[in-house]
């Protein structure tokens, strides 16, 4: 791919041209921009007339998980604690890349420390100093909010790299130059290019470490050098960062955000970050750094009270919703909603968002800011509307109300908490009127299930319950009794596999109605539910 002129490069168009007072170029021909006409999730929507193309869970992608032998003779070279390379040992696939880096630590369990991120990113020369970031922390919308701040600062000229996790369906989705996601070998070689220091870092931890202190890098610890590493080899302008779990101890933490963005923060993940929203709240604080710029999402009281806390102690600059951000107004159209977005430099009209959901409109004002800020905007300054509009209107966010079939209309959504569960269900009470909406239900079993189920007890006329590919999904007798319990009984069917799930729900979305056309199917509840049928319907990875 060939690297895009940045805003300093003469031979750019745009050259220069940030803002709305610097007159105006020529745009960039821009494949993906949407109109009016483009439908939820993206112009390419395939038409399925029965389920009988689903692809399987696992094939020939690149992503695609290998057997056990291919494994074996991927590693078989690798020392004892497959951490290290030994020399002249066979290229690994990504397949075992991923093999490898499932055997560490959990990387949900975090532990009060930086220590092993910042000695690993030393040895390889602190590559995230390199560049600029942007950090991303929160509850709900991190990954929408971050797309959006990718797709506006690719639009104002500059070369990107994007963190984001978890992935939907292939790995290396989590790490993307330039709006898309990483090469494979690309991956792979960012992982051998670390390996050799993994074992000096934990040797390290290991002599220094109290008794019952995790000592090995964590499979995300791991990944986020891995990210680091790649933005400052590509190279790139900025690097737009999600935080995977809190934020003071999250590895991405490590580097110095130039914009600390905090999206709506609810409970969740309360046996690491705390059972309060101030105990949350003041965990993801932790990415306001001095001298940075907080760009904060509305939020509850008590959470806003310990971010603002925050951003006192360490004299960062603040922006909030609802005060110098906000949505002045949105309005549905096809295909999305168009918006009027107040942000820190000024008003900016007509903006086309290709997503649904007043969320998303929430979400879309706060990555404007976040790059407002980012760039310097401010009262007399504002950024270019044409290319804030066309940045918007380019925008996409796989798994997020997501249509990835139609003729039967098969909807995705990864509301996995209460808080996501609630903007889902919002969305499809203001914004669609199906005449009949089934409803495929598989949660992870660690999360609030009863509570998630609860926000969508609305929602749908039947519900089918089953599993998704994670270990952590939850059974699905478990899942049948909550469910009964939330929807009634004669509301509630159940499979023990997605794919049959999604036929039954099709059978009971199509079945005693005049008009099939008008009726669909939304699968939710875990982010690995909607990356399982975006596999199933052969949606590539994004």
């Amino acid at each position: 791919m060939t690297a895009p002129t940045g805003p300093d490069d003469p031979d750019d168009p745009d050259h220069g041209r940030l803002f709305a007072d610097e007159g105006h170029g020529d745009h960039r021909d821009d494949p993906l921009e949407a109109d009016d006409d483009t439908p939820l999730g993206g112009p390419h929507v395939g038409d399925l007339n029965d389920l009988s193309d689903l692809a399987g869970l696992t094939g020939d992608d690149p992503g695609a998980v290998p057997d056990e032998v291919d494994i074996a003779a991927s590693t078989a070279d690798l020392d004892d604690d497959a951490v290290s390379l030994v020399p002249d040992s066979p290229p690994l696939t990504l397949g075992a890349v991923e093999t490898l880096l499932d055997r560490r630590r959990n990387e949900v369990q975090i532990s009060p420390t930086l220590t092993r991120i910042s000695t690993l990113l030393g040895l390889l020369g602190d590559p995230q100093t390199s560049y600029p970031v942007l950090q991303v922390a929160g509850t709900n919308g991190k990954t929408s909010t971050a797309r959006m701040i990718d797709a506006l600062l690719t639009r104002l000229g500059l070369r990107t790299g994007r963190f984001t996790s978890p992935h939907l369906q292939v790995v290396t989705e989590r790490i993307a130059l330039d709006g898309e996601p990483i090469d494979p070998d690309r991956y792979v070689a960012a992982f051998e290019d670390l390996a050799p220091y993994l074992r000096m870092v934990e040797d390290a931890a290991a002599r220094d470490a109290e008794p019952g202190t995790p000592t090995q890098l964590s499979k995300f610890e791991v990944l986020t050098a891995m990210a680091y590493a790649a933005f400052a080899d590509a190279p790139v302008d900025a690097a737009v960062v999600e935080t995977g779990l809190g934020g003071t101890w999250d590895s991405t933490t490590v580097a110095d955000a130039r914009v600390a963005v905090i999206t709506p923060i609810d409970i969740d993940h309360v046996e690491y970050l705390g059972p309060t929203l101030t105990d949350i709240a003041r965990n993801k604080a932790g990415i306001i750094k001095p001298e940075s710029v907080a760009v904060i999402g509305p939020q509850p009281p008590d959470a806003m009270r310990e971010l603002l806390r925050r951003a006192v102690e360490v004299d960062a600059t603040v922006a909030r919703f609802d005060s110098e951000f906000a949505v002045i107004s949105r309005a549905f159209a096809v295909g999305g909603q168009r918006l009027t977005l107040q942000g820190l430099g000024g008003v900016y009209e007509d903006v086309f968002l290709p997503l649904a959901g007043e969320h998303q409109a929430v979400n879309a004002a706060t990555a404007l800011a976040a790059v407002e800020a980012f760039f310097g905007a401010g009262a007399s300054r504002q950024l270019d509307t044409e290319a804030v509009q066309d940045a918007f209107a380019a925008v996409a966010s796989p798994g997020r109300l997501e249509r990835v079939r139609t003729s039967p209309t098969i909807l995705v959504d990864a509301a996995h908490n209460p808080a996501g569960a609630g903007a889902l269900a919002a969305a499809l009470s203001e914004e669609f009127s199906f005449t009949r909406l089934v409803g495929v239900l598989a949660v992870l079993q660690d999360k609030d299930v009863r509570g998630v189920l609860e926000a969508l007890a609305n929602s749908f006329d039947e519900v089918v319950v089953t599993v998704n590919s994670s270990p952590r999904s939850m059974p699905v007798a478990e899942l049948v009794e909550l469910a009964v319990d939330v929807f009634g009984e004669d509301r509630v069917h159940a499979t023990h596999r997605m794919d049959d799930a999604l036929a039954l729900a099709v059978e009971l979305a199509e079945t005693d109605v005049d008009d099939p056309s008008g009726t669909a199917v939304l699968v939710t509840g875990s982010v690995v539910s909607a990356g399982d049928v975006r596999t199933l319907t052969g949606q590539a990875p994004a």
